[in-house]
């Protein structure tokens, strides 16, 4: 596949720091979507439950899951997750979380703690790269 003629689409959360920072939710080329690092940023704009990573995590997976769609790529197509924590002790916290959506998918995932994120009250980032399979590909699991 010739990446250089496919189209490059890119995927707005309509945050004001996009054009910034010069960032997109999410990026995709080809059949390869990859989803920025998603914090858990309540719909007000507000940090979503402060303190609770486990919530957090939920809704950097639903922010993140929405951008996955309007890409084009399902849930199902997610290769690789990236899962970054203030507190690396928290992460069965959102492993729970990340299992409930990834249970069946089983993307590459790793687990990262970092010294904090733009906001402190954030405890979790995630970012996720897909790949969309090519409508007649042949399934490739089990392999």
């Amino acid at each position: 596949m010739d990446l250089h003629a496919t189209s490059r689409r890119l995927v707005s959360s309509g945050s004001p720091l996009e054009p910034e920072i010069g960032f997109s939710r999410a990026v995709r080329l080809g059949p390869y979507v990859s989803v920025s690092g998603t914090a858990p940023i309540a719909p007000d704009g507000t940090t979503t439950a402060p303190g609770d990573v486990y919530a957090q995590t939920v809704r950097c997976l639903d922010i993140a899951e929405a951008a996955l769609r309007e890409a084009g790529a399902v849930l199902a197509d997610v290769v690789r997750t990236r899962v970054m924590l203030t507190d690396a002790a928290t992460w069965r916290e959102a492993a729970r979380a990340h299992g409930e959506r990834f249970a069946d998918v089983r993307p590459a995932c790793t687990f990262v703690e970092v010294s904090r994120f733009i906001d402190p009250a954030w405890l979790v980032e995630i970012e996720i790269d897909a790949v969309v399979a090519e409508t007649g590909a042949p399934d490739m699991i089990g392999w």
